[in-house]
Formats: C-alpha cells, sequence, structure tokens
C-alpha cells in the first residue's frame, strides 16, 4: 500500500497566525529600511528581503508602499504609547510624575533612533504622509491625557500653576528631547564636541528635567507678539527649581 504523501490542510487558526506573523516582520523590516533611507529611499524588495518574503505580500497585506509607510508611522508612535503604559507613574506625586515622564520621553529618543530617522524623513516630505493617516490624532489624544492628569494633579495641589495645557508642556517636552537628537551630529560638528557622550547626555537630560519644572512650577508673563514692553515679572520671588 503506497504511503500516503498529502498534506494536510492548515488549520484556519495556524493560517490566522501565520499571516499575522508575516505582516509582523513586514512592519518590522519597513520600519528599518524607512529609517536608514527614507520613504523615497526605502525600497519593496529592500523590505521583502529582510522580511523573508515576497515583493506581492506587500502590496497583499497593505496595498501600496504609501500606505506601509503611513502604517510605520502609526506603528511608531503606537509603540511609544505602549511603553509609556507600562510607566508606573506616582499618582500621589505629580511633581515627581511629571519628572518620571519627561525622563521616559528622553531615554525613549535615546533608545529608539528609528522613531526619530523616520519623523525627520516624514518633516522632510512636509507630513504629507502623516496628513493621510486617519488614526494619528486618537493616538496623540492618548499621550496628551496621560500629561493632562498629572498638570491636572498638580494645579489641584498648587504646585503647578494654573492654565497649565497638555499641548504647551508637550511640545515642550518634545522639541528639548528631539532637537537634540535628530540634529545631534550637526550640533556636535557647529559646537565642537561630542553631544552624545555619556556625560553630555546626562546633563541635557538634566537641563531638560529643569526647563520643563520651571515651565510648570511659576509664571512669567510674556508681552503681545509686535511690542515693545517690557514683561511683567510675577509678584514676589518666583520659586526655582534646582
Amino acid at each position: 500500500m503506497p504511503n500516503d504523501t498529502t498534506t494536510a490542510p492548515a488549520r484556519p487558526g495556524t493560517r490566522a497566525r501565520q499571516a499575522q506573523d508575516t505582516r509582523a516582520r513586514i512592519l518590522k523590516a519597513a520600519i528599518k529600511v524607512f529609517a536608514q533611507s527614507g520613504y523615497d529611499g526605502g525600497r519593496i524588495e529592500t523590505i521583502s528581503s529582510l522580511a523573508k518574503t515576497y515583493d506581492r505580500m506587500i502590496y497583499y497585506y497593505f496595498g501600496s508602499k504609501e500606505k506601509l509607510f503611513i502604517e510605520v508611522l502609526e506603528t511608531i508612535y503606537l509603540q511609544l504609547n505602549e511603553a509609556e503604559q507600562a510607566l508606573e507613574l506616582d499618582p500621589e506625586d505629580p511633581l515627581r510624575a511629571l519628572t518620571q515622564l519627561v525622563d521616559f520621553v528622553w531615554r525613549y529618543y535615546l533608545d529608539h533612533p528609528e522613531f526619530v530617522a523616520i519623523l525627520n524623513s516624514e518633516n522632510l516630505s512636509r507630513a504629507r504622509h502623516a496628513k493621510k493617516s486617519g488614526r494619528l490624532n486618537e493616538i496623540s489624544g492618548y499621550a496628551l491625557s496621560v500629561l493632562d492628569g498629572i498638570l491636572a494633579r498638580g494645579m489641584a495641589a498648587g504646585v503647578f500653576q494654573p492654565g497649565l495645557t497638555a499641548r504647551d508642556v508637550y511640545l515642550i517636552i518634545a522639541s528639548l528631547g528631539y532637537f537634540y537628537n535628530s540634529n545631534h551630529h550637526t550640533l556636535s560638528a557647529f559646537l565642537g564636541e561630542p553631544i552624545m557622550s555619556a556625560p553630555a547626555v546626562a546633563h541635557w537630560r538634566d537641563v531638560i528635567q529643569r526647563t520643563v519644572l520651571n515651565a510648570v512650577c511659576h509664571a512669567v508673563e510674556v508681552p503681545a507678539a509686535n511690542t515693545t514692553q517690557t514683561p511683567r515679572r510675577p509678584r514676589g520671588r518666583p520659586r526655582r527649581i534646582a
């Protein structure tokens, strides 16, 4: 009696897992390729080779290179949110919670250069792909809601000045960390010092912390645009954060 060499069909659950695994490999490879080469330089065949799959599978799962890149943008922001969700922020001490959050964002930029590189590429294209995403606003809403909760608790406790918005404080944190990382090559050449050395990185982390805390813990009035008025300083001696 001949041996039966017929291969049993894969179970539906197995197929779904295989498809999910292939899709995840493509996304991981795409993040690496787009971080290295940008959108224009990132080639489909390079991504498929790195993902150990075929070009046609990229089009099957994502539809086009542009749609793949949009999902890459959404994915790197979701990964940031997921890492932030794992933080154990102090719910009783808003000042400490804010310093924890600032430190997390700074470390995330350092530990994930692909995040900074892909955003650099997208900014060069004036966010033409990000504008087509239907999820980025929803994703950013989470990051702002975490910060908003910290600020609300701090203002209620009298630790932070009134009138703070999560948007403004987020921009302070992001700009101080992102600019340093995205421009460290030119900054090192311009300043004549290795700003990514361990002592320089530790120093800038402290600068970010002091800047953010000084911004939220006391108020300084800024004159309206296009005026020559001198800003009025708040009464009393402002409390500085060491």
